[in-house]
């Protein structure tokens, strides 16, 4: 590829082959405080490329490719190349990882224990992460959660926060000091705008953390908490996770051993500051 980076988020590493400069920029800004990929072998290929040689330059169209590929996704114009990083990068974890159960849920830690969140998408939980990532809490990942099937430990997968619609502004006030990456308008998720996470998260992507307490948050709704009972939780988790069925018995001896080592609870709410405050509440009680 004419333009490439690395770059390592939590365990994984990545190379990035661009056909274009433009998207290979706006990651060597948004990610300069990260490290590269363990003795500079990545663990998966990301190719933002042209289909055809004229779409580089007339109406530019970034198809998403790699290690792992999806025929059917669709490109996307130009200036929308770092979300199509994202997505791809997140395609290549989707298809390709096998040494943790992936767990599509944004993750937090304090003391060592980490608060898991997961839901439909609008849910809010990297609004919620990225909220309490402000009030204090160490900030693990909103995308993916890694749960390693050998230790049961969880994994930070910090990578950029992908903020939709309200959550920008909601994450702008809680995080004035912030990097930002451009405004996406109008794209297939709605309007999109990446924030970096504090330097605490990435200084600590390291540090593995206990899960202590599954939560399956709902925006727009009344406050409310309810437990959810273990078969309801893995079940949710199992449609929550995107190689679980690959890992076998590994990834349900994993997800068997989390369901039954931590609660879980079902919460709606209506604001941010409502969420925070019965998350804070339902933590005190562990």
């Amino acid at each position: 590829m004419r333009h490439a980076f690395s770059v390592r988020i939590g365990p994984v590493g990545f190379r990035i082959g661009s056909d274009w400069r433009a998207p290979i920029a706006e990651l060597e800004s948004l990610y300069r405080d990260y490290p590269k990929p363990r003795d500079g072998i990545p663990d998966f290929t990301v190719r933002l490329f042209a289909r055809r040689p004229w779409r580089r330059f007339v109406r530019p169209s970034v198809e998403i490719g790699g290690d792992y590929m999806l025929p059917e996704a669709a490109p996307l114009p130009l200036r929308q190349g770092l979300l199509a990083a994202e997505m791809a990068m997140n395609l290549q974890m989707a298809l390709g990882a096998r040494r943790y159960l992936l767990l599509h849920a944004s993750a937090v830690e304090r003391d060592g224990r980490a608060l898991l969140m997961t839901g439909i998408s609008g849910a809010g939980k990297s609004t919620l992460a990225t909220l309490l990532a402000a009030k204090g809490w160490r900030f693990m990942g909103d995308e993916f959660a890694l749960l390693d099937p050998a230790t049961g430990l969880i994994h930070a997968f910090p990578r950029l926060i992908s903020l939709k619609n309200d959550a920008i502004a909601a994450a702008e006030a809680a995080w004035p000091q912030a990097r930002m990456g451009p405004l996406m308008p109008a794209t297939p998720k709605g309007d999109i705008r990446h924030m970096v996470p504090d330097s605490r998260a990435i200084a600590a992507m390291d540090t593995l953390a206990t899960p202590a307490l599954l939560l399956f948050p709902r925006y727009g709704f009344d406050a409310e908490a309810r437990p959810v009972p273990p078969a309801e939780a893995f079940v949710r988790m199992t449609q929550a996770s995107t190689n679980y069925v690959a890992l076998g018995e590994a990834g349900f001896g994993a997800l068997t051993g989390l369901i039954a080592g931590v609660p879980s609870v079902a919460i709606d709410y209506p604001d941010g500051a409502s969420a925070i405050k019965q998350v804070e509440a339902l933590w005190s009680a562990l």
